[in-house]
């Protein structure tokens, strides 16, 4: 019996290759239950070309809570305009193998509002 984690890294691994083949730069986000997580990684997979988290001293003033919708919208907007910055048009989004939902949906949409292409 598969459990929750292993299927959620099954349907990551199959993403990733996909992306792989792609030979684009990936959005990978990473959820826990206190914060959200986005980085844009390079085609190659060996660099991290910018990144942000509800962490973020900066955002950590704006928000109460870390782990709500809200700061996933934060944390998305804040990824498209440093990967507007490094020169970064387009990506492709890895979304770890979690539900295109909630906080996930949340963070892509507003990475897709502030100009980020996927």
């Amino acid at each position: 019996m598969v459990n929750k984690i292993e299927a959620r890294q099954r349907r990551a691994r199959k993403t990733r290759a996909r992306i792989v083949e792609q030979k684009v730069d990936r959005l990978a986000v990473h959820r826990t239950n206190l914060h959200i997580y986005a980085q844009v990684i390079s085609a190659c997979g060996s660099k991290v070309l910018a990144s942000a988290s509800s962490l973020e001293a900066d955002l950590r003033k704006e928000l109460a809570n870390g782990g709500n919708t809200k700061a996933a919208a934060l944390v998305g907007k804040r990824i498209a305009e440093k990967a507007k910055s490094a020169g970064i048009e387009s990506v492709a989004f890895d979304r770890a193998g979690y539900k295109y939902h909630g906080r996930v949906k949340a963070l892509a949409e507003a990475a897709r509002e502030y100009g980020l292409k996927f």
